[in-house]
């Protein structure tokens, strides 16, 4: 993995949080743009590089450089060592909090909260998981990497891959979405949400390779109702401000 394009992607990831949640200046968000647009250009990466990020994001990793902290290990790592007693009810008691957080819509304070679960205990996968979706929340692509780390902690989780299907489907990369929707299906056959987020995808895969990409004899696109995207009995319309990105009726909890 190229070093110069994962500190990219994180920088671009850092300043689209800003972009998104910053409360900037419409001057300023000008040039935030102008500047991510830039990073993209010259290193060749964008936030859909989802393979560039790290277990950790780049404010975790300035705030652990600040207080002069060693950076926490890779949580996939063969050197873990098991977290104890003591600090895996600690987990216990900062996902909770992180969850009602949720409820709250209070996304910041719960990604900081899950943050310190999973410092305590990054072997369980729902840490990652519950992160990501507060990271989705937020609009922020962090909630891919978080899946991708839920999934490499426990790749037999499948709401890791579900959310992952969410995340990509989101980004219209529905062909990799199919992949991860199946593979979340294979591991729970039953799950409705599943099934359907599955059918949507490859519904659009076809529009897609359609010769008139779902549009009339005119050019004009057919009015259609637009599907939803569904997770766990609630649904959200895939084409509005709050599909994915924002995820507001994304059930998000373990």
């Amino acid at each position: 993995m190229n070093n110069r394009k994962c500190l990219a992607y994180d920088i671009i990831q850092f300043l689209h949080g800003q972009l998104c949640h910053g409360g900037h200046s419409p001057n300023a968000q000008e040039s935030l743009e102008a500047v991510i647009q830039g990073l993209e250009t010259a290193f060749g990466v964008s936030v859909e590089d989802t393979d560039l990020a790290l277990p950790q994001t780049l404010p975790e990793i300035f705030e652990a450089a600040a207080a002069n902290k060693e950076m926490p290990q890779d949580p996939r790592g063969p050197d873990r060592m098991p977290p104890s007693e003591e600090d895996s009810a600690d987990a216990e008691h900062l996902k909770t909090e992180g969850n009602e957080q949720m409820k709250l819509e209070n996304f910041e304070v719960a990604v900081h909260l899950h943050g310190k679960d999973i410092k305590l205990n990054p072997s369980k996968a729902v840490y990652f998981c519950t992160r990501a979706a507060a990271y989705s929340k937020l609009g922020s692509m962090w909630g891919c990497a978080g899946c991708e780390c839920a999934i490499g902690t426990d790749p037999a989780y499948s709401k890791a891959y579900g959310r992952m299907g969410l995340a990509l489907s989101s980004l219209n990369k529905h062909a990799e979405a199919v992949p991860y929707y199946k593979k979340a299906l294979e591991l729970d056959p039953e799950n409705d949400a599943y099934k359907s987020n599955l059918k949507i995808a490859e519904l659009k895969l076809q529009e897609a390779s359609s010769p008139t990409g779902g549009r009339g004899q005119l050019g004009h696109r057919r009015p259609a109702k637009q599907p939803t995207l569904h997770h766990h009995g609630f649904q959200f319309n895939e084409q509005s401000p709050a599909a994915v990105a924002d995820g507001r009726h994304d059930l998000w909890w373990p």
